[in-house]
């Protein structure tokens, strides 16, 4: 059995039916389990109760960046290979990474306004973020103009391509510029460095459930474009027949 099996419209549509319904319920299960436990922890001698945005803001933000590396490997697989599931996954996930992007923003100017004493700062990070949130608002309009499916698929792929450099920018802005206002990484791997366990492991579970809830709406998205596709060519046979 080979992964490109998968790139057949057909076996995915088959496959992914059965996990759906698995999918979903694991992806609200720990988002939700996650996010509640973790506003039930005791607030920060610091930061106080304001922490607890830390469950919202960081499964976000990691999803906003990691969705764009997605679509990024979705569009080298259709340059390359030309498989037509992988243009339409990359497509469907366009506006879940812009959701989770301006949901990071939103929490982080919450978050950063009794920190900072402003809602918003042209910090590095903050500024590279709201550039791939602008990526991900042209990725989808790029997609919306072109009629050719193929040729859109072209367009976005080199689009998606330029944009990884912001992608990779917001994940490592304080590592290239200094500091600014926004803190380091909140989960390091750096004993000296690391969050309280109070908080780490709600926030684990919280990141699990929002990677699984990318999942389970990116296999519903996919699988409406699918179909979109195929009633497109069904009225295009029908219009030449």
């Amino acid at each position: 059995m080979s992964i490109w099996e998968y790139a057949n419209p057909t076996k995915f549509m088959r496959t992914t039916e059965g996990l759906l319904p698995w999918l979903v319920g694991s992806a609200v299960l720990c988002s939700v389990g996650g996010v509640f436990w973790g506003f039930l922890t005791p607030e920060d001698f610091r930061q106080g109760s304001t922490v607890k945005i830390v469950f919202l803001h960081v499964p976000a933000a990691m999803m906003a960046i990691n969705i764009w590396v997605m679509m990024l490997v979705a569009s080298l697989i259709w340059i390359i290979r030309r498989h037509h599931v992988s243009a339409l996954a990359a497509k469907a996930a366009a506006p879940i990474g812009a959701i989770m992007t301006l949901i990071a923003l939103a929490t982080g100017a919450i978050w950063g306004q009794p920190m900072w004493g402003t809602w918003w700062e042209w910090d590095p990070r903050l500024t590279s973020f709201l550039i791939l949130f602008l990526f991900y608002v042209g990725y989808i309009a790029l997609w919306a103009a072109v009629e050719d499916p193929d040729s859109a698929a072209d367009l976005t792929g080199v689009l998606c391509l330029v944009g990884s450099v912001f992608a990779l920018l917001s994940r490592y802005a304080v590592l290239f510029w200094n500091q600014g206002l926004h803190q380091g990484a909140s989960l390091s791997v750096q004993s000296g460095e690391r969050m309280s366990s109070v908080y780490r492991y709600p926030l684990y579970l919280a990141m699990l459930g929002f990677f699984l809830l990318f999942l389970a709406l990116l296999l519903i998205r996919t699988r409406t474009e699918i179909r979109r596709r195929r009633l497109a060519a069904l009225q295009a046979r029908e219009m030449r027949a």
